[in-house]
C-alpha cells in the first residue's frame, strides 16, 4: 500500500486541494508547458484540477485503480485518464510537449523505478519538451505522515545526474532541505 489511511485522508481533503492550488498556480504561471501535457501520478487530482485551468490538453497517468476511477469521474470530461505505470508508459514516443509530476516520486519504491520514470518521461516528450515537478523532502513531520507508506525520498544532490542519464539537458534542481525539491529539465531538440 503506497499510502496509509491518514495520508489518504489528508491528500483527498479540501484543505490540501486549496494548499496545492495556492502554491502551484504561481509556479505554473512561470512555465510554458505547451499544448499537450502529461501528468504522472495525480493521485486524488488536486494538481490535475489546477493544471486543467492552465493547459489546453491534459492526459493523466495514474497507477492506482481506485484513484484512476475517481479521476475519471471527476475530470474525465476534461482530461484523458489512463491507468498505468510511469515506468512503462503506454504512449508513443515524442507525443507530449511537457511531462509533470508533483509530490509523487517519493511513493515510487526504488531508485531504479524512479529512474525508469525519468527515462520514460524523456521518451514520451517531443524534442525541446520540458519535464518538471516537485517532491517533498525528508522531515520529522513528513516521516510521521508516511508511517506504513512507501517512502523513497529524492536525493536532491544526485537528481541532476539522474535526469541527465535519463536523456535530459538544461537540468535545474532547487531544494529547500526538510521541505521541497523542485526540478525542471529539457529533452534535447
Amino acid at each position: 500500500m503506497p499510502m496509509n489511511l491518514i495520508h489518504r485522508k489528508l491528500c483527498s481533503s479540501a484543505k490540501w486541494a486549496d494548499t496545492v492550488e495556492e502554491r502551484l498556480k504561481p509556479w505554473l504561471a512561470e512555465r510554458e508547458l505547451g499544448d499537450d501535457v502529461l501528468e504522472i501520478g495525480p493521485g486524488f487530482g488536486a494538481t490535475t484540477k489546477v493544471l486543467l485551468d492552465v493547459v489546453p490538453k491534459l492526459t493523466v497517468l495514474e497507477i492506482d485503480h481506485a484513484s484512476s476511477e475517481l479521476l475519471r469521474a471527476e475530470y474525465g470530461d476534461r482530461a484523458e485518464v489512463v491507468e498505468g505505470s510511469g515506468a512503462e508508459m503506454p504512449f508513443e514516443t515524442g507525443r507530449f510537449s511537457a511531462v509533470v509530476c508533483f509530490t509523487m516520486l517519493h511513493h515510487v519504491p526504488t531508485v531504479g523505478l524512479q529512474d525508469a520514470i525519468f527515462a520514460e518521461a524523456a521518451r514520451v516528450l517531443h524534442p525541446g519538451g520540458t519535464y518538471c515537478g516537485s517532491d517533498s523532502q525528508l522531515s520529522f513531520r513528513f516521516r510521521l505522515l508516511h508511517i506504513g507508506d512507501t517512502m523513497n525520498v529524492l536525493d536532491a544532490a544526485t537528481l541532476p545526474g539522474r535526469l541527465e542519464r535519463a536523456g535530459f539537458e538544461r537540468v535545474e534542481v532547487k531544494a529547500r532541505p526538510k521541505e521541497i525539491v523542485i526540478f525542471s529539465a529539457v529533452k534535447p531538440g
